[in-house]
């Protein structure tokens, strides 16, 4: 049921009616119905007020608070924010106070605390263990009082940095929460909320970015807001760290890292010592020890410049761990003989944390490192640093990176290293570092001196037993020394085998089974095969078919390719077919698995309800019984009080509850303080005079005592005195006596030195000499190489110049061979067509001549039956007729016919009407055949050269 309040002091009264008589509930829904109302929207003190006892009834009944938060941000965002800030500050204090309180009652925190995940439900073994047993043990109870107190308290945290986190004008206190939020985490060790933490605050910033046209946003490039951000990343890099998240640490330094780049200004020196320190120590975990050396360098820049009430010490502490940082880089590429995939992602990662120490890689470069050991080396050279370090780390990185000595460099190294084990320890209040420690650096250091050992011992010897390596290296065992030789041989350092057989080491130079050499004989085995190919080329038979038809293996070569690409189509589409079946089956298996077990959450969730029901009427009932036997103790103790002073009891008579009895305890402990303290200002007044006269009775001797303390003390001075001058003469005679004895040595020591430093002279001189021609044998031997190398690639390249430029003749012959052919081709086929046009041109003159003299026959054979005069010439002629028409010439068909009437044709005849009579049914197949010829080769020229030769024949 709801009720409208015509005034917001009308439902602070009705809530505080509703607490006395114990309704908390109804009393909370009516102040929440009450704030989250949309008729009151204006601020008012009274609504500050109302405020401020909801948060005491959320914090009372463990519920949230951040419907209400959020409703009165919006009433005091633009009139009083500071109310804001005020109800938010007593919402933390009551639930920091109130988690305190019950950490304070229980007696075993570490089991209370023993929750991996405070946004968890309760495990099911709790659930079962609070069926079966009656009787609740120790550790349950402190479980119930604790850890619901924690879990509320983180929702407090994350309810304010909520609320807060897009407010310009309470950025102080976003920060002070998310400060307050980590030493949470820090001092309880919660790392799981630690995370969520750090993700929530990430997500901030990242809306803070992606959402630029807020009304009340924080502006970055402010220096205060700045400020304020830097300083709650490096409060989360430094919890981080406390509590060895490694990860989250380094996430945390990507995050400054970003928030530096993103405003694009660079932070107090201060924070950025605190930056690289935190760098180094993730470094090192992460076994990242090129990056580890370099933030020590970065380090150690920035104290030297901008720190300059530094002392020396500590100065020389610093430079010393950037050197012993850069040796304990290892002597070699770890990224030889890797994958694809694993350099790619190297790339990646080594491209994050060189711009975390303010280095810029380009990841086209891959042929060579920004980032090395010798770089680094060089640099540290080159800045001066080794003039700053300890002197046996300077002897330590002389014997490791300059100096030669295969038999004593063991021996010399590892007195060095046991120094540098003590070396370190907390710095001045001047530096911005705690403390330096270099023990941390011996174990590296010590495999870097086996592994420079086993190099230049490979330079000298061939073989050698493995009982005197395990002596020249005395401080690692073999079992060690053999897997960080393996790693160096498989990362082309060294060149070794381990013969276990024989107890030896193998040291073998690079051989031609190595992999540079392998690459190098298989480039120049590619290159010779591809110059015998181009000298030597294999014949090629030529294809009568491709004479004929030239362009028809491109045609069923073309129609090949269609037809594999038709089937790979299809093969695609039946793949694409099943996959989206299965897809669609998978989609139907993963809706019925949600919606299983949505049904299972639906069902946990309504157990849970019930079994909080049941719990909280119950935690009712017991505190109404607590709080009737309290009233009950307070009034039986009100009237023995009474009883005992002889006075009647107020409330006798009158309604008894807990609040009047605890207001009458209240009144009668202040009345019964003030008393007190009368009587003890009276007491102190007594003392303070007793005291004086004390003091000023001691006064008189205490001076006595002291002028005789002064008179003793001057005498026993002068006789100690005395003593010691008579010591030192007693000394010095004895020194003078042993001087006496010990100067006839000297002339024998001498001769001794002479002669040990004669013989050691000689031994160098023989060494230095052996060394020289030994390097002069290795150089002439590498100019050697060089220059056969030289030559032979000389003679390829001129041999394939001269291979390239023969092949490039030979095209250009083949080019003007075709276009010559074709130019041939067609000029002949031009001919033939002038060729065809003429026979049709006399073809239709002579078909014009006969339709003209369609008359002449009729005539003709009228004037020879007329006449007898004309029989003899008729009867002369005939036979001339009769012999037929001369070889070559055309006679037409009509005069055939008159000339031999009554007797078959002639062979003639009948070639020339068969001829012309093939020519009349089919007039224009011929012509139209030479219009259709083919367009490739000679196809259409051999059927008009047929047809020409058939016509000169008739």
């Amino acid at each position: 049921m709801t009720t409208a309040f015509a005034k917001p002091e009308n439902a602070l009264k009705r809530a505080e009616e509703l607490l006395n008589v114990g309704q908390k509930q109804e009393a909370w829904d009516t102040i929440h119905r009450l704030i989250t109302s949309r008729r009151y929207r204006a601020w008012t003190k009274t609504l500050e007020r109302i405020m401020f006892k909801y948060i005491e009834l959320c914090v009372e009944m463990r519920k949230g608070a951040r419907d209400g938060l959020n409703q009165y941000r919006i009433m005091c965002q633009q009139v009083n924010v500071s109310s804001l800030e005020e109800v938010i500050k007593h919402f933390m204090h009551l639930s920091t106070e109130r988690a305190e309180l019950a950490r304070s009652q229980a007696d075993a925190l570490e089991e209370a605390l023993d929750v991996d995940d405070l946004e968890a439900d309760r495990r099911p073994e709790d659930l079962m263990l609070s069926y079966v047993s009656g009787q609740k043990g120790k550790d349950r109870s402190d479980r119930e009082l604790v850890t619901p107190w924690f879990k509320f308290l983180w929702e407090t945290y994350r309810t304010v940095l909520e609320i807060l986190r897009n407010n310009s004008k309470l950025e102080a206190l976003y920060a002070m929460t998310a400060h307050r939020a980590f030493q949470f985490c820090r001092q309880y060790k919660r790392t799981t909320e630690f995370r969520r933490l750090c993700e929530i605050i990430r997500n901030h910033l990242v809306n803070l970015n992606k959402y630029r046209d807020q009304r009340d946003r924080p502006d970055l490039s402010a220096p205060e807001s700045l400020q304020l951000f830097l300083d709650t990343r490096f409060e989360q890099l430094k919890i981080a760290t406390e509590l060895e998240l490694w990860q989250e640490a380094f996430r945390s330094v990507e995050d400054i890292h970003g928030l530096m780049c993103m405003v694009k200004k660079q932070p107090k020196p201060s924070l950025l010592v605190v930056y690289y320190a935190k760098l180094t120590e993730i470094f090192w975990m992460s076994s990242s020890h090129l990056y580890h050396a370099y933030a020590w360098l970065k380090l150690f820049s920035f104290q030297k410049s901008f720190n300059k009430n530094l002392t020396q010490k500590d100065l020389q502490l610093i430079a010393s761990a950037v050197v012993l940082a850069a040796l304990s880089v290892p002597p070699y590429n770890r990224g030889h003989g890797t994958s694809h995939v694993e350099q790619e992602n190297g790339k990646e990662r080594n491209s994050r944390m060189a711009n975390l120490i303010g280095f810029i890689l380009d990841p086209k470069l891959e042929g060579r490192e920004v980032l090395s050991r010798s770089s680094l080396l060089s640099e540290v050279a080159s800045k001066g640093i080794l003039s700053c370090v300890m002197p046996e780390v300077k002897d330590l990185y002389y014997l490791l990176e300059l100096e030669f000595l295969p038999l004593d460099l063991a021996s010399k190294v590892q007195p060095l290293l046991s120094k540098i084990s003590k070396i370190g320890g907390k710095l001045s209040s001047a530096s911005s570092l705690p403390e330096v420690q270099l023990s941390q650096y011996v174990s590296a250091l010590e495999k870097l001196a086996a592994l420079r050992l086993l190099k230049q011992v490979s330079e000298v010897y061939q073989t050698m037993k493995i009982d005197s390596l395990c002596k020249m290296i005395p401080f690692v065992e073999f079992s060690f020394l053999e897997k960080i030789s393996m790693d160096a041989v498989k990362y082309n350092f060294l060149s070794m085998k381990i013969d276990h057989i024989k107890n030896a080491v193998i040291f073998s130079s690079m051989d031609i089974e190595a992999e540079g050499f392998r690459g190098q004989l298989m480039f120049l085995a590619e290159l010779l095969n591809k110059s015998r190919a181009m000298i030597h080329r294999p014949e090629e038979k030529a294809s009568k078919i491709g004479l004929v038809l030239p362009g028809l293996s491109e045609t069923v070569e073309k129609e090949h390719k269609r037809l594999l690409a038709r089937k790979s189509i299809i093969e695609k589409r039946k793949e694409e077919q099943e996959r989206l079946l299965l897809e669609m089956e998978r989609e139907e298996e993963t809706k019925r698995l949600k919606l299983q077990k949505l049904t299972e959450e639906a069902e946990q969730k309504r157990l849970a309800s019930e079994y909080e029901q049941r719990k909280n009427q119950r935690i009712l009932k017991e505190i109404e019984e607590r709080e009737l036997e309290e009233a009950q103790a307070l009034l039986q103790e009100a009237e023995k009080r009474s009883k005992k002073k002889g006075k009647k009891p107020v409330l006798e008579g009158e309604k008894v509850t807990k609040q009047t009895l605890m207001e009458l305890a209240l009144s009668e402990q202040l009345r019964e303080r003030l008393e007190m303290e009368k009587k003890l200002q009276k007491l102190v007044k007594t003392m303070d005079f007793l005291e004086r006269a004390k003091r000023e009775e001691a006064a008189l001797l205490i001076e006595s005592a002291f002028q005789h303390r002064l008179i003793e003390e001057k005498i026993l001075h002068e006789r100690e005195q005395r003593q010691e001058i008579e010591l030192s003469r007693e000394r010095h005679d004895g020194d003078l006596k042993e001087k006496k004895r010990l100067v006839r040595m000297f002339e024998h020591k001498h001769q001794f030195q002479d002669k040990v430093m004669n013989r050691r002279q000689t031994e160098y001189d023989r060494l230095k000499t052996e060394r020289a021609e030994r390097i002069n044998h290795i150089l002439q031997q590498r100019r050697q190489e060089m220059e056969i190398k030289r030559k032979m690639l000389f003679f390829l390249k001129s041999e394939e110049q001269r291979l390239k430029k023969l092949q490039e003749e030979e095209e250009a012959r083949k080019h003007e061979e075709a276009e010559r052919q074709k130019k041939e081709a067609a000029e002949h086929q031009a001919k033939l067509d002038r060729i065809a046009e003429k026979q049709r041109q006399r073809e239709q003159e002579i078909e014009e001549r006969l339709r003209k003299s369609s008359d002449g026959p009729a005539r003709h054979s009228d004037l020879n039956g007329g006449g007898s005069g004309s029989d003899s010439r008729t009867s002369a002629t005939a036979p001339a007729a009769s012999a037929g028409p001369p070889l070559g010439r055309y006679v037409p068909k009509f005069k055939q016919r008159l000339d031999n009437s009554g007797q078959g044709p002639t062979p003639d005849s009948m070639q020339w009407g068969n001829g012309r009579a093939d020519e009349r049914s089919q007039p224009s197949d011929r012509w139209r055949s030479d219009d259709r010829r083919p367009t490739y080769g000679f196809g259409g020229g051999s059927g008009s050269r047929s047809s020409w030769s058939s016509s000169s024949g008739r």
